[in-house]
């Protein structure tokens, strides 16, 4: 499900691409003085919110026009803070746990995506007077949604052979990649006659507001009850049938630039933006044929270790001229490989994920690389070839199968968050903006 989009509150996200500014969002916090929210058993701090808005206020420090009131803004962050503890403290209550080595590796692909060191990341977070403990923190609840998110749809998102002969047959499989935004205008679940028209009232005076020349992105911010409202509702390229169901009919008969009239879904009502579309064409990938030994890190074996027993192996291999395969079998830890002489077979680039794909891609025939790390270890690896090969279509059968998983998982996973909201006892003491308890109020 690599191209699910999981609506991650916009706080852990902004991790994944660390700047300075973002960074003074994060900074120690002024003494605590109230709470403006309880969530379960969890209370969120006047201390909390204040950052995470100057966080989005940072953001949109050049375009500040785009965002809503100050008061709106809150609110919407707010409703962030409470489902990011809301799906962190159902992940623990469901057993998920994330490992001090997890929270290593995470550290480790930040540093890597800002092209940094760990140390030099940790001296970047200093000179900002962040925590580097608070900043680990925020990646340990971001790995736990994820792993939440995962365990969700796994089960509701199982696509079968005739399922994907289906919709090929049905020619319905549209070619090509789309770009679009989108903003909900959200329905309570169970909404009677009366909520169902203001809110269609609210999506028609929206859509009239961008017709008369507001940038959809600006409209996105200040009306939108979607967790992806504060990125401007940007749902980025998605294949042409990637898109959420109730908008691919819709979608296919509009024009780049082009809004649409709201559209009535199970959430509320849509108001979709085509911003840009491109053709799709035969589909020629590089494939690499190669072979591994890894050796996992775990309770037993420190990253340390298992570096350093590569290092033997590969200098069993490169300087006394061992065979490559035979080591595999007898010291690889992958049980999909290692009887096979650890061999991978031929597979594009990005199968075996980035870290693989980082070193393939910097490999000669029959070269050994260095020992590298993955989520599941370290690697030695062995490029044994490579081919361009025709996969249009395999890939047109994967991208079938594809849409069919993403479709059920998307809606699995925002029928699962409604849900979990309307379970919630949830209190808000934001000044203005007090309410009752919220034990039976629907995520909007």
């Amino acid at each position: 499900m690599n191209r699910i989009v999981f609506c991650l509150c916009f706080l852990v996200s902004a991790l994944g691409a660390w700047s300075g500014t973002q960074a003074q969002a994060l900074l120690p916090t002024q003494p605590l003085d109230r709470i403006v929210a309880v969530a379960d058993d969890d209370v969120i701090l006047q201390s909390e919110l204040d950052a995470a808005v100057a966080n989005v206020l940072n953001q949109y420090r050049a375009n500040p026009q785009q965002l809503p009131p100050r008061d709106v803004l809150e609110r919407q962050v707010l409703e962030s803070l409470i489902m990011l503890r809301l799906q962190v403290a159902r992940a623990r209550d469901t057993g998920i746990r994330v490992s001090d080595a997890d929270v290593d590796q995470a550290v480790q692909r930040v540093a890597e995506n800002n092209k940094m060191t760990v140390d030099q990341l940790r001296g970047s977070l200093a000179r900002d007077h962040l925590s580097y403990e608070d900043f680990r923190g925020h990646l340990r609840d971001q790995i736990l949604v994820q792993r939440l998110q995962q365990r969700v749809v796994q089960s509701q998102s199982n696509v079968s052979d005739s399922e994907v002969d289906i919709l090929l047959a049905s020619n319905s499989l549209k070619s090509g990649e789309v770009h679009l935004q989108h903003i909900l205008i959200g329905l309570p679940n169970g909404a009677d006659a009366s909520q169902i028209a203001a809110a269609r009232a609210k999506a028609d005076e929206v859509v009239a507001k961008v017709a008369a020349g507001m940038d959809f992105t600006t409209a996105a911010i200040q009306y939108s009850s979607a967790q992806d409202a504060l990125q401007g509702g940007d749902l980025g390229w998605r294949r042409y049938d990637e898109v959420p169901e109730a908008f691919a009919n819709l979608v296919e008969g509009m024009k780049p630039g082009e809004v649409s009239q709201p559209l009535r879904g199970p959430s509320g009502f849509h108001i979709v933006k085509l911003v840009d579309k491109r053709a799709e064409g035969k589909q020629v990938v590089t494939e690499y044929h190669a072979r591994h030994i890894l050796i996992k890190v775990n309770e037993l074996t420190t990253s340390a270790d298992a570096k350093k027993t590569l290092e033997d192996i590969r200098h069993r291999i490169v300087d006394e001229h061992q065979d490559f395969a035979a080591l595999a079998k007898k010291d690889s830890q992958d049980p999909a490989t290692a009887s096979a002489g650890g061999d991978m077979g031929w597979f594009p680039i990005d199968q075996y994920g980035s870290s693989v794909a980082n070193v393939v891609a910097t490999l000669k025939d029959g070269e050994i690389s260095q020992p590298f790390q993955s989520d599941l270890g370290w690697h030695v690896l062995q490029l044994e070839g490579t081919r361009q090969q025709d996969r249009t279509q395999e890939m047109r059968r994967e991208q079938a199968r594809d849409v069919i998983r993403n479709r059920k998982a998307e809606q699995a996973y925002e029928d699962f968050l409604r849900q979990l909201r309307s379970e919630a006892f949830v209190e808000i003491r934001l000044p203005g903006a007090e309410s009752k308890p919220e034990a039976d109020k629907p995520a909007p």
